[in-house]
């Protein structure tokens, strides 16, 4: 049985950080579209996972969260199987709540150029504090 001292030199170093991937391992290639046929409509789009998942870039800890995504589509809808794959390859990488959140919107605009969406990105309580990040676009509406 290992004693205290034993332990905390175990210990030692745990809190520098750990490698993490960068944000070139975010891969928003593999988002896919297919058409919507009724882009006419106002429809809204809900998706949600609470099994999001990044690093902290300065700990390598992870941080978990639960991923809101509301649109309303254009002229073409996400796939799933796709986003689920895209919001995989954050697993790895480090990068704080604010920037996540605002890749995410960014990635997704390009490859559905909806008409509006909305990403809320709902962190655990780490530390004793929650964060709760949102960020939102609106298509210019002379643009078509």
């Amino acid at each position: 049985m290992a004693t205290i001292q034993q332990l905390k030199d175990q210990y030692q170093g745990l809190d520098q950080e750990l490698p993490a991937k960068g944000e070139e391992a975010i891969d928003p290639s593999c988002l896919l579209t297919f058409q919507y046929e009724y882009p006419e409509q106002q429809s809204q789009v809900d998706i949600d996972t609470d099994e999001f998942t990044a690093v902290c870039p300065w700990t390598g800890l992870p941080d978990y969260g639960t991923l809101l995504i509301s649109y309303v589509p254009n002229q073409s809808c996400i796939e799933l199987k796709s986003l689920k794959y895209y919001l995989l390859s954050y697993r790895d990488v480090g990068i704080v709540q604010e920037h996540a959140v605002n890749r995410i919107l960014n990635d997704l605009v390009v490859a559905c150029q909806p008409r509006s969406l909305k990403i809320t990105l709902d962190y655990k309580v780490r530390g004793g504090l929650h964060t709760a990040v949102s960020v939102e676009y609106a298509q210019d509406k002379s643009a078509k």
